[in-house]
């Protein structure tokens, strides 16, 4: 029996998703605020979070010493842990190793200090070739590394989420730690970049 396709009518996403958590808090599943809370957690993980981190510690080698030791702590130190905000470490890159994240079995990373991963991080081909071909991935990123610095590639779990401690670029003697922290980006802290110093911070 063959049936006109104009005919059906497709309910929005939105629809459903409202549809299934009102029967879920109707249900007692889920608390009321439930999703609030989240979508207001979300809202404070982002990658400007591990820019400080990384601004102080290029600035305060007390504070490096323990962000390299004990990332978990260093990063609450500065308020940033709660959910999924555990067993965080942190890689120094130095001039001839490169560290990258990856979680090949999903997309973790450490949140609270990243941010939520983009979409290229989340997509199959990133998670199963960087780990077999690091340095052509990380080329096509726009990150063209000399075959004198190494690469090692980290593989995020559940219960170890890590952060890249990058170089401090030359030029940047002076700058404060707001401005330093203004050159670290999102994949900076992945390891698919390196900070930039491309105008003079006045």
């Amino acid at each position: 029996m063959s049936q006109d396709s104009s005919a059906i009518s497709f309910v929005p996403a939105q629809t459903q998703a409202r549809a299934l958590r009102e029967a879920l808090e109707n249900a007692g599943v889920m608390p009321k605020g439930y999703v609030e809370q989240w979508e207001e957690t979300f809202d404070h993980w982002v990658p400007e979070n591990g820019a400080r981190i990384v601004a102080r510690a290029w600035t305060d080698s007390t504070y490096r010493d323990l962000l390299l030791r004990d990332a978990t702590s260093a990063c609450r130190e500065l308020g940033f842990g709660g959910p999924e905000g555990g067993f965080i470490v942190a890689l120094e890159n130095t001039g001839t190793l490169q560290n990258v994240i990856v979680c090949t079995l999903c997309s973790c990373t450490a949140w609270p200090v990243l941010g939520l991963p983009p979409e290229w991080y989340k997509s199959f081909e990133y998670r199963s070739r960087v780990v077999r071909e690091s340095r052509q991935v990380l080329r096509e990123l726009g990150l063209d590394l000399p075959e004198s610095v190494n690469i090692r590639v980290w593989d995020t779990t559940a219960e170890t989420r890590y952060m890249v401690l990058p170089m401090r670029p030359k030029g940047t003697e002076g700058w404060s730690e707001a401005q330093l922290a203004s050159i670290v980006t999102k994949d900076c802290l992945i390891g698919v970049a390196r900070p930039q110093v491309t105008h003079a911070k006045g």
